[in-house]
């Protein structure tokens, strides 16, 4: 019967622990906003370049992509500093330190091998790589998002070994980025929209 009760307060203590932990920062309405951008993305890709195979034609798309994730990242980061800006107090604080550490990483080696790849021409790995290092990024701020984007950050995982070790898919096609990245982060907004009902919180 203690052990029993032991084990509940442990439970207890954990999950308050996670709630301590979890950022409320995050705004669900970028993460879709930011997805359809992908898909917008994707739908110029195909109007221009459905399936680039020149030189020329793989540095538009480099430029579409990642012109791409500046817009996505202005869109979430924007919506965390507008959150910030309304916070005050130490959690705050440590709480954005903690994601700035937790994400910053993956960020940081994308961008480097992104340049590591297009120095030397190998433009197929870049979708699958992509999708690995945000992989990367969802798990190691698991702790701070909803429980169940750890199932995105799966399906990030999976798909970049798809596109990595299995050369008859056309990494580079139109339909790629937004199926991964425009799924995902509407997938994310949605499951943070989901968390927000429940506590009650506007997002």
């Amino acid at each position: 019967m203690q052990l029993r009760q032991a084990m509940a307060d442990l439970a207890e203590v954990r999950g308050r622990l996670a709630t301590v932990q979890r950022f409320d920062g995050y705004s669900a309405w970028a993460a879709i906003a930011s997805g359809g951008v992908a898909i917008l993305a994707g739908a110029v890709q195909y109007a221009l370049i459905p399936h680039p195979t020149l030189a020329a034609e793989r540095r538009t798309y480099l430029l579409l992509w990642l012109s791409c994730l500046a817009v996505a990242l202005a869109l979430n980061y924007g919506a965390i500093l507008v959150w910030r800006a309304r916070q005050r107090g130490h959690q705050a604080d440590a709480q954005m330190r903690t994601v700035g550490m937790s994400i910053l990483p993956a960020i940081a080696a994308g961008g480097v091998i992104t340049l590591a790849l297009v120095t030397r021409g190998l433009f197929d790995l870049l979708p699958g790589m992509w999708c690995a290092t945000y992989a990367l990024g969802l798990f190691s701020s698991r702790a701070m998002v909803p429980r169940d984007v750890a199932f995105v950050a799966v399906a990030f995982g999976a798909f970049a070994t798809i596109l990595l070790l299995f050369p008859g898919i056309d990494p580079l096609s139109w339909w790629v980025i937004p199926f991964a990245f425009g799924g995902g982060q509407i997938a994310i907004g949605i499951l943070v929209r989901a968390e927000v009902s429940r506590d009650g919180v506007a997002s």
